[in-house]
């Protein structure tokens, strides 16, 4: 099993490639399938459950450009997993190639520690936090759109930005009072 890295193949041309990271893979066929949709630029979708990502793959594997991980907050297992697959990824990807992509944060069966669980960890690694409505095709859609911003920046197709600009502009913060405790 090997580490992602960010720099060691070169980018296609007209092309970027996203990763969708689900344990579950719920949400992630349909992001996909929107996703492709896209006509000013090819893009590559590649899905995952987790990491690390099997070695006999690699050669055919492009280089990737952003990496998504879709967190739904009714389950536990999901965010653990994406906790767990951080560690397969160079550092490099921190700069501006990875983003967290939430699911159910309006379920009124989703514990609160969970969504600040959630937070100080995309806070802690200076990624953005998008949340997404996976219910509808609307919601899917905006999500693609969302993801297809961040996607054509950090595959460099926007001029005089890059990925870890746009990442300073966009990343996760935590409000100053996230560790106190609640009183609802």
């Amino acid at each position: 099993m090997s580490r992602l890295n960010p720099f060691a193949k070169l980018p296609g041309l007209n092309a970027a490639s996203v990763l969708l990271v689900e344990n579950e893979e719920h949400f992630q066929q349909s992001l996909a399938e929107a996703l492709v949709k896209e006509t000013s630029v090819t893009v590559n979708v590649r899905l995952a459950k987790s990491f690390p990502l099997p070695v006999e793959n690699d050669e055919s594997r492009p280089r990737i450009d952003l990496v998504v991980f879709i967190i739904n907050l009714t389950s536990e297992l999901s965010f653990q997993s994406a906790e767990a697959s951080l560690k397969y990824l160079e550092p490099g990807y921190f700069l501006g190639k990875v983003c967290f992509m939430v699911t159910n944060a309006r379920s009124s069966s989703v514990p609160a520690e969970r969504l600040d669980a959630v937070r100080r960890l995309a806070a802690s690694l200076h990624c953005p936090l998008l949340f997404a409505e996976d219910q509808t095709q609307q919601g899917v859609t905006n999500a693609a759109e969302r993801l297809l911003t961040i996607l054509k920046v950090a595959a460099g197709f926007v001029p005089f930005t890059t990925s870890l600009c746009l990442s300073n502009l966009t990343r996760s913060t935590l409000p100053p009072d996230i560790d106190q405790p609640s009183f609802d």
